[in-house]
């Protein structure tokens, strides 16, 4: 069951002054401050320095997905510009592996700036120099644009060379050239993602293999971060928010990690949904062996609350044995709240979050009443908030 019947979102509200916004990354990324919280305790460092802050034989679990250039402008022949957002696709798969790898035709749902201005029957095209993207307006209602382009290059490709960076909109400018490479993160793999895993944005080559030269182990996981990361709390009851879909891939060497890691971090807020939603589907298997990868927004609290982390991931690779499976797509819309308790992680590395957020509600299950006592701290010593902010390693505080 819910761990409250109501939780004000105005209890997780905070003064965020518009210049603590970092609206550019650093020169260098790991040279963003650190803010540690360990039971009760804040040290302020660098991220330079975070193998000095994590346990012996730790595991970081890392979101590899690559964000992909999804804001599209088409421009009519009057000169009014078609802005077209990619969110999910539709077709020729709902894989957004595959609808990346699509050739010559896709279908997406998208939102779309001056979608008055679009006739149903009026094709937008985008001119470049090796090809034209050609979009069509499927369905208004449901926001679905078909895309054609008379060229072998796959749907990555073509958007890689025809779209614009998708700053988050509190970052309040244009993208910049810089941005395809510094709003990325250098172990980026999988083209997907509508929104950066921005925890990961502080890693650099040399901090990696620093981490790997003390015997810090990394996992790759992926989950396509959607737009419905910025999707603020418009309800004062917290609970009744609806959360947002995003699609996951674990691996079996993932899982086996997790069941062997003497403590395991998860790199970002999008790792731990993808993590604890992994345990969540063991328990879904653990009642019905056929159960589908599907997290709802609240099967953790109304899912059976007894099962062991153990048990759980031992359902999900005794799963996998059965469909032979070495890879495991799913889809979450996990909702973690103040009360949630947390079955895969010991500690997250995160960003600073927006006032009234999923993602500070999040904070807030780890920390406890504590996040505000962090976000003070980290406010008085001039921290940099959100996507290109500074970042904390939080430990799990009931741990």
């Amino acid at each position: 069951m819910l761990p409250n019947k109501v939780i004000s979102i105005q209890d997780y509200t905070y003064v965020l002054p518009d210049d603590r916004i970092a609206r550019f990354p650093l020169p260098q990324r790991d040279q963003s401050k650190l803010l540690v919280y360990h039971h009760g305790n804040i040290v302020h460092d660098q991220f330079q320095n975070l193998v000095t802050h994590l346990p012996p034989h730790s595991t970081l679990f890392f979101n590899n997905t690559r964000v992909i250039p999804a804001r599209l402008r088409f421009k009519k022949d009057t000169g009014a510009t078609i802005e077209i957002f990619l969110l999910h696709p539709v077709a020729p798969s709902t894989i957004v592996q595959q609808a990346m790898e699509a050739t010559g035709q896709c279908q997406w749902q998208c939102t779309i700036g001056n979608l008055k201005r679009w006739p149903d029957n009026k094709a937008l095209h985008f001119i470049h120099h090796s090809f034209q993207l050609t979009a069509r307006l499927i369905s208004r209602a449901e926001g679905v644009v078909e895309f054609t382009w008379n060229t072998p290059l796959s749907f990555a490709e073509v958007v890689t060379r025809s779209g614009d960076v998708p700053l988050p909109p509190y970052l309040n400018r244009p993208s910049e050239e810089a941005d395809k490479e510094s709003y990325q993160t250098v172990y980026s793999k999988h083209d997907g993602a509508v929104a950066a895993p921005t925890a990961g944005l502080h890693f650099t080559e040399s901090l990696l293999n620093k981490l790997e030269r003390v015997g810090i182990k990394k996992e790759y996981l992926t989950l396509h971060v959607s737009a419905g990361t910025f999707q603020p709390v418009k309800v004062d009851n917290a609970l009744e928010h609806e959360m947002h879909q995003e699609q996951v891939v674990v691996t079996r060497s993932n899982i086996e990690a997790m069941l062997s890691s003497n403590f395991s971090v998860a790199i970002g807020t999008t790792s731990v949904r993808s993590m604890e939603s992994l345990y969540w589907f063991g328990v879904k298997l653990t009642g019905n062996p056929e159960s589908t990868f599907r997290i709802a927004q609240h099967d953790a609290y109304t899912l059976p609350q007894h099962i062991s982390t153990q048990q759980a991931l031992k359902q999900v690779l005794d799963y996998m044995n059965r469909n032979s499976l070495n890879t495991l797509l799913g889809e979450t819309s996990i909702y973690i709240v103040p009360g949630y308790t947390f079955r895969t992680i010991r500690a997250l590395i995160t960003n600073f979050h927006q006032p009234g957020s999923t993602l500070i509600l999040l904070v807030a299950a780890i920390t406890g009443t504590d996040w505000r006592k962090i976000y003070d701290a980290a406010l008085a010593d001039n921290y940099r908030f959100l996507s290109y902010g500074d970042s904390s390693l939080l430990f799990v505080q009931s741990v």
